[in-house]
């Protein structure tokens, strides 16, 4: 058996979608992750945000964060079918380092390792 790691999936959708058409596709990711045989941790909607510069003559997007748990290249197949996704203008999947996810409470005993300064005092 492969060690769990966490990830962290930030996902940017149309911004001319309607929230419903958004959620749709947060359950539909949901369902791909635990086909996956991942957890899904967190959902962050961040909600609409306006684009630095214009991305495929977009202006705006509507940003969700996910944290995720799963085997290495378990979530392989949601990549493949976020980049397919008309819906999704952008998206990044990274892997969380192991001392990042304990912090987070995502690995581990889920406590906060304390600060250095914190340590020394």
């Amino acid at each position: 058996m492969l060690a769990v790691r966490a990830y962290e999936l930030m996902v940017i959708f149309d911004g001319d979608l309607d929230e419903s058409t958004v959620q749709g596709v947060i359950n539909r990711i949901h369902a791909q992750v635990s086909e996956a045989g991942g957890e899904t941790a967190t959902t962050d909607k961040w909600g609409r945000r306006r684009f630095a510069y214009e991305i495929n003559h977009k202006t705006e997007g509507f940003y969700v964060v996910f944290e995720l748990l799963g085997e290495p290249g378990a979530f392989d197949r949601l990549e493949n079918s976020l980049r397919l996704a008309d819906e999704v203008v952008r998206h990044k999947l990274i892997r969380l380092p192991d001392a990042e996810a304990t912090r987070r409470g995502l690995l581990g005993d889920g406590r906060p390792e304390p600060a250095p300064a914190e340590a020394e005092a």
